[in-house]
């Protein structure tokens, strides 16, 4: 049985004066994520009329490969450099597509 693909959207909101540190973290995921078994998608945006809200969107093979790659080292170490930098927990929502 084909599992289906997972999609994910994540919000990350960066404390305003922390803005630069956090953009350059999380543009440090981006090339070893789409790098990493089960990544299909795996893009970061910036809310033009908000610069400190970022947003991935991702699309994945399945939950195992959802969570090999939280588990990951880069997304680890990424934990790590932003702990005090933002300004809310990261909102992460999973789909599954319909149509």
């Amino acid at each position: 049985m084909i599992q289906p693909r997972l999609h994910v959207i994540a919000h990350v909101r960066a404390l305003p004066e922390h803005l630069e540190t956090v953009r350059e973290v999380l543009e440090g995921y981006v090339e070893p994520t789409r790098a990493e078994d089960g990544c299909f998608v795996y893009d970061l945006y910036q809310d033009r009329s908000d610069p400190a809200h970022f947003t991935f969107i991702e699309e994945w093979a399945g939950e195992s490969a959802l969570e090999a790659h939280s588990r990951s080292a880069h997304i680890t170490a990424g934990r790590l450099r932003l702990s005090g930098l933002t300004a809310a927990p990261n909102q992460v929502f999973r789909y599954s597509r319909l149509a």
